[in-house]
């Protein structure tokens, strides 16, 4: 089971206005994206956004009511789920408990007809993937969380599918096994350079694994591109809050020149960031900028670099994070400014109504109209 096996360069995945309704609500809205070959591709979301439906569409678990899914240039709305060809791996595991693990993996094989020699070798080495291979002989309720997600995980890999669906996998187990199956998922996707579609609504998990996210909203996608691209250039207010923390500032545009904008507060703040799409004066806006990105110091007065954004403020509240200590900072009427600041040695966190001083690069706060 080498990086070749599972579909050398196949696997790609075009949806075209895939679109799905349940009674009059509108599920899945005209969607349309393409995945790579070998991609890890996650879609994220809040509950309700239309994520798990787009994947059971892909899987032929739900039907498609318009727009086309292709796989390899080919339509495959029509096809039943058992002739797509794909792995699956469920929330719930979706594991046999009357089979031991020998024979939950080797199941898809099986149905397939696959000679009995390399059905053996084919099971010994989709559990050594998932370091299993002793534990053959179990059954479910003697494994744990974690060992049962991973024969899940055998069983949909072992007849070496180009395409594999994950509807939240990781959903039932601890963070910190949590964390260790991330790993692990990614670095047999990797090693077997297989397609994954991976469905969560944890923002840290999509981030740790997926080459490109796909944040969806309301049956839409709002934003597609790679973690890091959509943690610093988010597209919309939705997203700059769904995607880690964030500050968002009020105000309307008051000058653009060139790729930055001057944002003016109710209370008369001037503050300016990036543009990554035009704007016009006098339009109602918000300024985005994460919270690790502000810095924090004790009142000195107010720098005059052009590239840096100065604000007085006020320490409203303050909280251990353990790693992180959080600041909630007032620079103005109704607007407060969060200020994560790493725990790196005693004595940081600001104490309430302390007055200080907030600083952030230009170039670390975006405009969004949206």
């Amino acid at each position: 089971m080498n990086h070749s096996t599972s579909g050398q360069g196949k696997g790609a995945i075009e949806l075209r206005q895939v679109t799905k309704r349940y009674n009059n609500e509108c599920v899945v809205d005209a969607v349309s994206t393409t995945i790579a070959p070998g991609e890890f591709f996650s879609l994220l979301g809040p509950s309700g956004s239309g994520k798990t439906t787009t994947l059971m569409m892909i899987a032929g678990f739900a039907e498609v009511d318009h727009g086309q899914i292709l796989v390899d240039g080919t339509d495959i709305v029509e096809v039943p789920p058992q002739r797509r060809g794909f792995g699956m791996v469920f929330q719930n595991y979706a594991i046999f408990p009357h089979l031991n693990v020998f024979d939950n993996v080797a199941f898809p094989l099986r149905a397939r007809k696959v000679p009995k020699d390399q059905i053996k070798e084919r099971v010994s080495k989709a559990l050594e993937l998932v370091r299993l291979e002793r534990f053959v002989d179990r059954f479910s309720r003697q494994l744990s969380g974690g060992q049962q997600q991973r024969v899940a995980i055998a069983r949909a890999i072992v007849f070496q599918p180009s395409i594999v669906l994950m509807d939240e996998p990781l959903g039932a187990l601890d963070q910190n096994l949590r964390y260790q199956m991330q790993v692990e998922i990614k670095d047999i996707q990797q090693r077997l350079g297989m397609t994954v579609v991976y469905v969560t609504h944890d923002q840290e998990e999509a981030m740790n694994m997926s080459d490109r996210i796909a944040i969806m909203n309301s049956g839409k996608i709002e934003q597609v591109g790679r973690p890091a691209e959509i943690y610093e250039n988010p597209a919309t207010k939705f997203i700059a809050r769904f995607l880690g923390e964030a500050n968002l500032i009020e105000g309307t545009i008051e000058e653009v020149s060139g790729d930055v904008a001057v944002l003016r507060t109710a209370g008369g703040l001037a503050l300016s960031a990036r543009l990554t799409e035009p704007v016009e004066r006098g339009a109602r806006a918000n300024l985005f900028v994460r919270p690790e990105r502000v810095a924090i110091a004790s009142e000195v007065g107010i720098a005059t670099d052009p590239a840096v954004n100065c604000a007085n403020g006020r320490v409203v509240q303050t909280s251990f994070l353990g790693n992180i200590l959080r600041h909630s900072i007032e620079i103005g009427p109704d607007i407060l400014v969060t200020v994560d600041v790493q725990n790196a040695s005693a004595g940081l966190l600001r104490t309430a109504q302390e007055n200080v001083v907030l600083s952030w690069p230009v170039a670390d706060g975006v405009i969004l109209q949206r």
